[in-house]
């Protein structure tokens, strides 16, 4: 019995014991058994799959070396040809293919081989191809020294890609770059694959290869470079035309002086030798712009400019050592044209004026043509077209800025009135002007326009708010931090380059839609399938009803309408729309450098038709040195005119339509269901006739009496027999009455060789006064006159900056004022001979046969007094 409980004792303590072992191996354990379990499942699985990829990225890798191009010197040592195609599909340029100034290994100055492989590839003597540390270490560079001072390829890979390979950052390419720079580590020493690299790299535009830069930039050869010239061109084929020294000097300084850092962190230079070159000015041992020596050889070196510049802001520059091919918009036909008008001293008053030009297609935004000045060539510097955005536009500013919101935001009609009369900006006492110092009274917004008056112009921008011009403007491509009632009148801190002012007019053209002005179409990589598109979208930037109200409107700047500031850009037989602009000194301006009265810097002219946009400006490459003449103001017209009766001869360019949401009352344009109210018309009393205008005027010159006769017919209103007065501009002057006269005939003696008179004749009877007949006549000089030298007082600085200087450019704002040629104010009706009479005339003046006769005209204008019409 005891034995038995014992023996149960026995056992329930032993059963005791075993649950006691069993609960503290569940207690504080217990839970993480299971847990340990599934991470040990986890890690396993991750293992796996590691090795899973692994062996597939092992896999993909090995069948992309397998296809992978076979290593040929040939292409390893010569630059990779990028093709350029026009709009029809023709290669006009092929880049790469040019003359290179090769340096062997032994001839590459150390100081110049340090500066490139701090740069590029500080471990190019220690890795096989592919370097794992420097991947790492750039990232590390780009915080330390600023973005883009390091890159992660090593010059190995940089040469296989720009050999073999297309720029596209796919897993294909990345796997063939590295196969095949391992390759070529195994095949080629270190020191040629450097020469390789040294001779092949894209450093800016067409150039190509250190040793050709050196000779380029600075006309020396490598050995004979200083430790800063060497590190800025070390720094330049991250961005080649970005760290063009000419071009852009503030950029190329800067990554100078990256390099220099570089080269001091890797212990190739010493902190004094960095610093000492540092100091340098960037400008130091460059060669001036009468020595430089063209890369190559194109006929369409603006153009091919501005696709450059469109390649690099789009960050594919250094594709082009790669080779691809370039799809642009170029039209050649309308190229030549632009560069044979571009490059004839004839068009040109003076000798040195300048000018850049842009054709943009009005309907695509598509850049069809480029003038980047007066003999451009292959790397000549600056490109007045595209890179002039330091020079104010004057009064082309007031469509976009004023009449154009008014109309969309106000829908005003284009008879709106507004009262031209004294007025100073807002919150200061200074006085805004017109040209003429007088005021009109109440005018409509289209006469306001076209006689290009100031007044007028801030008052609409002050009715349309600063706010919505601000916005208006965005719309076509300009984006402004702040805009004032000075840029009302073109006068503020807004600054536009020739093409994208024709961008910015093309909208007005095409129905209120506007597409960013663009010289590529697409770019295709060299494995020809893939491909980059560069067409940007169109977009709605005004309704369209403004833009065909501004365009009637801007139809009477360039008609015969008297006090037209654009009369010489009208082209018989094309409908045509534009504004003239031109700037202005200011009054220190004046005083510091003793500048003649008549006086600008600047001249404009921004016209379209349905078929193209096309933007012109003028002036001096010097800020100091100023227009003064009549036949300098009207030079962008003449320009406008000459190009676009050219490129339009052979098209077939519609007349602008009126949409369906424009209402025309009467000679004014209304927004629909804003026309005012119509009544029934009461029958005209005599009383409430108008007078008949002057018909048939014509103006002849008699060589013998020096004398111009003019004769014109008139139909009396009522029988009543009418006076006649007749008033003269000359050459673009402020209009001058002559006499009253009651007889149909008048003899205007003294006229002079080589000058311009336009008449105007309006018929006086019961008190009042007839639309203007006008008419104009230019006299021939009987023999040639050797070209006078431009009337301007000369600049204090010698030498003439490659860039326009405007480094002492007005502080305060400066008027837009465009002249007129009326002192009164006219009616805006002539008779249908005069317009014959002066289109005739004004295709005359475009043609070069008037070259600079009128250069001597010295004229007692005001300062403010801006815009002539020719």
């Amino acid at each position: 019995m005891d034995q038995q409980i014992n023996s149960r004792r026995q056992r329930k303590q032993l059963e005791e014991q075993q649950r006691k072992r069993h609960t503290k191996k569940k207690g504080p354990k217990g839970p993480k058994g299971p847990n340990r379990s599934w991470i040990k499942k986890i890690i396993i699985a991750i293992l796996a799959i590691g090795i899973a990829m692994f062996a597939i990225g092992g896999g993909v890798f090995a069948f992309y070396a397998a296809q992978a191009p076979k290593l040929d010197e040939e292409l390893l040592k010569d630059p990779v040809s990028s093709k350029f195609f026009d709009n029809n599909g023709k290669v006009f340029y092929t880049m790469g293919d040019q003359e290179r100034e090769h340096v062997a290994y032994e001839d590459i100055p150390t100081s110049m081989r340090d500066a490139i492989i701090a740069t590029e590839d500080s471990r190019f003597f220690q890795h096989h191809g592919i370097d794992f540390v420097r991947l790492g270490g750039a990232v590390l560079a780009n915080f330390r020294f600023g973005f883009g001072s390091q890159g992660g390829s090593t010059l190995t890979q940089q040469v296989i890609k720009n050999s073999f390979l297309n720029n596209g950052k796919t897993l294909k390419r990345k796997a063939q770059e590295a196969y095949l720079a391992v390759q070529l580590e195994r095949e080629y020493s270190k020191e040629e694959i450097f020469e390789m690299y040294f001779n092949k790299v894209l450093m800016s535009g067409r150039i190509y290869g250190f040793g050709t830069a050196a000779k380029f930039f600075y006309g020396k050869n490598l050995k004979d470079l200083t430790l800063a010239q060497q590190a800025l061109l070390a720094g330049m084929p991250q961005a080649p035309n970005a760290y063009n020294p000419f071009k852009n000097p503030d950029r190329a300084e800067k990554r100078r002086n990256i390099v220099l850092g570089l080269m001091y962190q890797h212990k190739k230079i010493t902190k004094e030798q960095m610093e000492a070159a540092k100091k340098v000015d960037v400008a130091e041992g460059l060669l001036p712009e009468n020595k430089r020596k063209t890369a190559s050889s194109s006929k369409y070196d603006a153009f091919i400019d501005v696709v450059l510049k469109e390649l690099e802001e789009n960050g594919d520059e250094k594709a082009l050592a790669d080779g691809v091919n370039v799809y642009t918009t170029l039209d050649t036909s309308a190229q030549k044209i632009v560069e044979k008008t571009m490059n004839n001293d004839a068009n040109f008053p003076t000798k040195d004026i300048q000018a850049g030009l842009s054709v943009i297609d009005t309907e695509t935004g598509a850049i069809v043509a480029v003038g980047g000045g007066r003999d451009y060539g292959p790397e000549r510097g600056f490109n007045y077209a595209e890179a002039l955005t330091n020079r104010q536009p004057g009064s082309t500013m007031k469509p976009l800025m004023d009449y154009g919101p008014a109309i969309e935001n106000l829908k005003w009609s284009t008879g709106q009135t507004i009262v031209d009369e004294p007025m100073t900006y807002t919150g200061t006492n200074q006085q805004i002007n017109n040209f003429d110092h007088q005021y009109k009274g109440t005018i409509t917004i289209r006469q306001a326009l076209y006689n290009s008056r100031n007044i007028p112009a801030v008052k609409t921008f002050k009715e349309v708010g600063a706010d919505k011009a601000k916005s208006f403007v965005k719309n076509l491509g300009i984006n402004a931090s702040n805009v004032t009632e000075s840029d009302a009148i073109g006068g503020g801190k807004i600054n536009l380059s020739p093409i994208e002012m024709a961008g910015a007019y093309a909208a007005f053209g095409n129905n209120g839609i506007y597409t960013k002005p663009h010289a590529i179409k697409k770019i295709v990589y060299r494995d020809g399938k893939t491909a980059k598109s560069y067409t940007p979208d169109p977009v709605p930037a005004m309704s369209d009803y403004t833009a065909y109200m501004v365009t009637d409107m801007l139809r009477d700047v360039v008609s015969s309408k008297f006090g037209a500031s654009g009369t010489a850009a009208g082209i018989a037989g094309l409908d045509v729309a534009g504004k003239t602009g031109t700037t202005n000194y200011s009054s220190d301006d004046f005083s510091k450098w003793g500048l003649p009265e008549s006086s600008v810097p600047d001249s404009w002219f921004a016209g379209y038709t349905s078929k193209y946009s096309i933007a012109v400006w003028s002036g001096y490459t010097n800020y100091k040195n100023p227009i003064t003449t009549s036949a300098e103001r009207v030079l962008p017209q003449q320009l406008f005119r000459t190009v676009m009766s050219q490129i339009s001869a052979n098209t077939e360019t519609p007349d602008f339509t009126q949409p369906n949401s424009v209402v025309r009352v009467g000679s004014e344009l209304y927004v629909k269901g804003q026309q005012p109210v119509t009544t029934k018309p009461e029958e005209t009393t005599d009383e409430e006739q108008k007078v008949n205008a002057p018909s048939g005027l014509k103006a002849t010159y008699d060589a013998n009496s020096n004398a111009i006769n003019l004769t014109w017919s008139h139909e009396a209103t009522n029988d009543e027999k009418a006076n006649f007065k007749i008033s003269v501009s000359v050459d673009g002057g402020g209009s001058q009455a002559l006499t009253e006269t009651s007889s149909n005939s008048y003899t205007y003696s003294g006229a002079e060789s080589g000058k311009t008179y336009v008449f105007s004749v309006v018929a006086i009877a019961g008190g009042k006064t007839s639309s203007a007949a006008t008419t104009s006549i230019q006299i021939q000089a009987s023999e040639p006159e050797p070209e006078p030298e431009p009337d301007v007082t000369e600049p204090d600085q010698t030498e003439t900056p490659t860039t326009p200087d405007q480094s002492e450019t007005p502080t305060t704002p400066s008027e837009g004022n465009d002249q007129d040629n009326t002192n009164t104010d006219q009616n805006d009706q002539t008779t249908e001979n005069s317009n014959q009479q002066n289109n005739q005339s004004n295709n005359g003046n475009g043609n070069g046969k008037n070259k600079a006769n009128l250069n001597s005209i010295k004229r007692n204008s005001s300062p403010e007094e801006l815009e002539s019409q020719q």
